[in-house]
């Protein structure tokens, strides 16, 4: 069945190339109309940037605007960068206030201004109060479009203020119950309402609320509304005033966002964004140049270790068969420390604070390994070359373990220490690091072993 749909898009997308080539727009327009939106997403999804817009252009109208809010907020500023000005405003004017926000994170400072003076003047109040917000703030990815009521209301005032509201509130399923100041005392769902008397006050069918505030690291709230199961959370200002509300589809977003860019970090290329097909070759190149520049010099370290104790190397040359066995197990063993201690740090399982925990624990862990890899190295080599050999190749790999899993462990702290993202000192960087320590503990021990 999958490989029967996947076919079924490859034909599509051949179809629409000969279209476009052959500039065949009547048939092309037909094609598109026989489409779901997710397969016209599927297909801009495929094409370069001019290809895109003669496509977009092509779509019903009343299509159009929906496509447009489901594409990928970096698909969207490439988009509006093929489209003319009056289009352009008319689809940013049409966005949600928090979907406004994600788009305008990815266009340049002057597009972005001239497309927030081109809003009507209560959109563009709306989306200029979230902009006060910091960078990575839930005040920017909150919506400020929402039903609130009065904890003094009555259940049948609530539920006409959520029938007038339906068209343009975020979400009605769950309602900030609010005081006299503004100031959220809890929630009440629409299922609550609608099973009570009309005459019922709500602060009697009002539940605890969990709530952020609007300076929070929208990551953090995100994994705290999906943790807690929540359809939404209320959002508040410092004196604990409502100023918006914020969904489970946007907490799911921002995860599936933020995980996408740790998992590109890991692997030492800064994070596309984008669907893999539509991105210019030009950007694969750069998104990845960079860190194969620092991961090269960073490299280096390994050639002066190796040059340091080159004499070592040529009085017992069999050393040199295990160097990628060393520094490979060494890099291995600090990513899979670095790998759990960075997940850890994304749950709030941990804090920087914990860093002598997870030092303790990430040193017993490793010394435990090495134990284990040390002693099957030791008989291997024992019995293929000596007992020295095997002596070195063993307590080498206790060392190099227990060593790597420390260093992997406690770097993620570090980094969020000093505010860095901790996945940028993950795997590439940790390898390469440990890599030299792992050869210096391997020729110290060898030296010391074999006297030489």
């Amino acid at each position: 069945m999958v490989n029967e749909q996947s076919q079924t898009v490859k034909q599509l997308i051949d179809d629409i190339s000969q279209y476009l080539s052959d500039r065949d727009f009547t048939r092309l327009t037909q094609s598109l109309r026989k489409q779901s939106m997710a397969e016209i997403v599927t297909i801009l999804e495929r094409f370069g940037e001019r290809q895109r817009a003669v496509i977009y252009r092509l779509l019903p109208k009343e299509q159009a605007l929906s496509v447009f809010e489901s594409l990928p907020p970096p698909l969207q500023a490439d988009l509006l960068r093929g489209l003319q000005d009056v289009e352009v405003a008319a689809l940013f004017a049409e966005l949600d206030p928090d979907d406004r926000m994600w788009l305008l994170d990815e266009l340049p400072a002057a597009v972005a201004s001239r497309l927030l003076r081109g809003l009507p003047r209560r959109e563009r109040q709306l989306t200029g109060e979230m902009l006060g917000y910091p960078q990575g703030s839930i005040g920017r990815r909150m919506s400020p479009e929402f039903v609130s009521t009065r904890f003094d209301s009555t259940v049948a005032e609530s539920l006409a203020k959520v029938r007038r509201r339906l068209d343009d509130a975020e979400t009605v399923y769950t309602l900030p119950v609010v005081d006299s100041g503004r100031r959220v005392v809890g929630v009440v769902g629409l299922r609550g309402l609608f099973g009570a008397d009309e005459s019922e006050q709500v602060g009697a069918l009002t539940q605890p609320a969990h709530t952020a505030e609007a300076t929070e690291d929208a990551e953090k709230v995100a994994r705290q509304c999906t943790d807690l199961g929540l359809l939404a959370m209320p959002i508040v200002d410092s004196e604990g005033r409502l100023v918006g509300i914020f969904t489970i589809d946007d907490a799911v977003r921002i995860l599936e966002y933020e995980e996408s860019e740790d998992a590109a970090r890991q692997g030492g290329v800064e994070p596309l964004r984008r669907p893999y097909r539509s991105i210019p070759i030009h950007r694969l190149v750069r998104s990845r140049m960079v860190w194969l520049l620092v991961l090269a010099i960073g490299a280096t370290l390994t050639v002066q270790v190796l040059s340091v104790f080159e004499t070592t190397l040529e009085e017992v040359t069999v050393l040199a068969l295990f160097v990628p066995l060393l520094i490979g197990t060494g890099g291995n063993t600090g990513n899979q420390a670095a790998t759990t201690v960075t997940r850890a740090l994304a749950l709030d399982e941990i804090e920087p604070r914990d860093i002598l925990f997870v030092l303790t624990r990430e040193l017993r862990t490793g010394f435990m390994l090495g134990l284990f890899l040390g002693a099957i190295g030791f008989v291997i080599t024992g019995l293929v070359y000596d007992l020295h050999i095997g002596f070195v190749i063993g307590l080498t790999l206790t060392a190099v373990c227990t060593v790597a899993a420390t260093i992997g462990g406690i770097m993620p702290l570090i980094a969020r220490t000093v505010r860095v993202d901790p996945a940028v000192f993950s795997n590439p960087f940790i390898t390469t690091f440990v890599d030299a320590i792992g050869l210096i503990i391997y020729f110290l021990i060898a030296r010391a072993i074999l006297g030489i």
